[in-house]
C-alpha cells in the first residue's frame, strides 16, 4: 500500500518543493513513519503527503530556508489521516513527467529519472531495463537531479508548442515502464501498479495530443498488452507463455480498444515504432478469433521495427518470430549473428536461446541458457517457468 502510493505523492512533494532529493528523502521518512502507526490508515497516499510534507519543511527551516517555502499560503494542520489529498494531483504526474524528459538532459538519463520519480521503478529494475550495472544507473539518476536543480528547469508542464521536443522521450519512457511491469507477470510488487498507471497516463496524452500518432500508438500497445493479463499466470504462480495462455480469458474490451486506437493513429498517417509493436500484439490477439497465430505477419512487422528501431533487443524478438515462421534452425542462427555485448545481461536473449536450443535437441547448451537466465534474477513467476522448462529437460 505505502509503495503503490509513492509516485502520486512523490511527485506531489516534488511540484511542491522543486527539489526531487527532498521529495524522496521525505517520502521515505514518512513510510518509516507510517510503519510505526499503531492504528491502520484509512487513506495511505494522503497520510503520506501530509507527513512527508511536514519533514520535507523541517529538513528547509533547518537548512535555513524557511522563508522560501511560507511564502505560499498558510499549512492546514490536519489530524490523523483525515485530511483529503489536495488535488490537482493527476497532473502533477504528468508535469513532473515533462520536466524529467527535459532536453538538457541526457536520453537515457531522462527516462531512468522518470521511471524513477513518476512510476516508482527501482534503480535495480531501471538498470536491467537499459542493461546497465546498478552503480552506474545510480549515478545517471544522481547526475540528472543535479542538473535539473543547477538549470533552475522548472516544475511545469511546457507550452504545446515545446511538447514536439520532448514527447518523444515521454512515450518512450511509458514505453519502458509498460516493459518493466510486463516482466512482472504476476502483477505484484514493486510494479504491481505500474501498468495502470502507463494506461491512465497513455489515455491522458492521447487526449491532450490528438494529432500525435504515436501516442495513439502507445495507447493501443497498452491496451493490447494489458488485455492478457488475466491468463499470465496459472493457479501454481508460473507464468504462462504467450503460446499456452487460454484466449477466452483474454479482454475482448482491452481488445477492442487497442484496436481503435491503432486505427486512430494509423489514420494519422505518421508511422512509428509504437505503432508497429501494438500491430505486432494486434496479431497475436487475433488468435482469439482465428486460433492460430500468423508468425509470417509478426515476422514482416519486426522486419519493419528493424528499419525503424535496429537494436539488439529488437533483434531478439526478431530472431523468435523467424523461429517460429520458418524454422528454429533459421531463429538460432539469426540470434547467433547478432551483436551480444550487453545482451549477456538481457534475460530474454537466454530465455529464447534457451528454448531454441532446447527444440533442437541441444540438451546441455540450452540447460546453461536457462541457468544464464536464472542468474539475471527474473520475476518470480518467470522464474518457475524458467526453472520448469530447465527441469524438464533431464539431465
Amino acid at each position: 500500500m505505502l509503495a503503490a502510493a509513492r509516485p502520486r505523492v512523490v511527485a506531489a512533494l516534488a511540484a511542491r518543493f522543486r527539489d526531487l532529493d527532498l521529495a524522496e528523502d521525505a517520502f521515505s521518512a514518512a513510510c518509516e513513519a507510517a510503519l510505526r502507526e499503531p492504528a491502520p490508515i484509512r487513506d495511505p497516499a494522503a497520510w503520506l503527503y501530509v507527513a512527508a510534507r511536514r519533514r520535507a519543511l523541517d529538513a528547509l527551516r533547518r537548512a535555513d530556508r524557511e522563508a522560501r517555502v511560507l511564502a505560499d499560503q498558510p499549512e492546514p494542520d490536519p489530524v490523523g489521516d483525515v485530511v483529503p489529498f489536495p488535488e490537482p494531483i493527476p497532473d502533477d504526474r504528468l508535469r513532473l513527467l515533462f520536466t524529467c524528459c527535459h532536453p538538457a538532459l541526457a536520453r537515457e538519463a531522462r527516462i531512468a529519472l522518470a521511471l524513477r520519480v513518476i512510476c516508482g521503478v527501482s534503480v535495480a529494475r531501471i538498470a536491467r531495463a537499459f542493461l546497465v550495472a546498478e552503480p552506474a544507473m545510480y549515478q545517471r539518476l544522481t547526475r540528472a537531479k543535479a542538473k535539473i536543480k543547477a538549470a533552475n528547469i522548472p516544475f511545469e508542464t511546457p507550452p504545446s508548442r515545446e511538447w514536439q521536443f520532448r514527447v518523444g522521450t515521454v512515450l518512450e519512457t511509458l514505453e519502458t515502464a509498460l516493459a518493466i511491469a510486463y516482466r512482472n507477470a504476476a502483477g505484484t510488487g514493486e510494479t504491481g501498479g505500474l501498468a495502470p498507471e502507463v494506461e491512465r497516463l497513455a489515455v491522458l496524452l492521447a487526449e491532450l495530443m490528438p494529432q500525435e500518432a504515436e501516442a495513439h500508438g502507445l495507447l493501443a500497445l497498452v491496451c493490447l498488452v494489458r488485455s492478457r493479463e488475466a491468463a499470465r499466470v496459472d493457479r501454481e504462480g508460473t507464468m504462462v507463455p504467450l503460446s499456452g495462455q487460454d484466449v477466452a480469458q483474454w479482454d475482448i474490451a482491452r481488445i477492442e480498444a487497442g484496436r481503435t486506437a491503432l486505427d486512430r493513429a494509423t489514420a494519422i498517417g505518421k508511422p512509428g515504432p509504437l505503432q508497429v509493436q501494438a500491430a505486432i500484439h494486434l496479431v497475436h490477439c487475433l488468435r482469439r478469433e482465428t486460433g492460430q497465430t500468423d508468425w509470417a505477419a509478426i515476422l514482416r512487422l519486426y522486419d519493419v521495427l528493424t528499419l525503424m528501431r535496429p537494436t539488439p533487443v529488437v533483434a531478439v524478438n526478431r530472431a523468435l518470430a523467424l523461429a517460429r515462421a520458418t524454422s528454429a534452425e533459421e531463429g538460432l542462427a539469426a540470434l547467433d549473428a547478432i551483436e551480444t555485448g550487453r545482451l549477456t545481461q538481457f534475460l530474454p536473449f537466454h530465455a529464447v536461446r534457451a528454448d531454441l536450443l532446447a527444440s533442437l535437441g541441444k540438451v546441455g547448451e540450452a540447460r546453461a541458457e536457462y541457468d544464464a537466465a536464472l542468474a539475471l534474477d527474473p520475476e518470480p513467476a518467470e522464474a518457475r517457468l524458467l526453472a520448469a522448462r530447465r527441469d524438464a529437460l533431464g539431465s
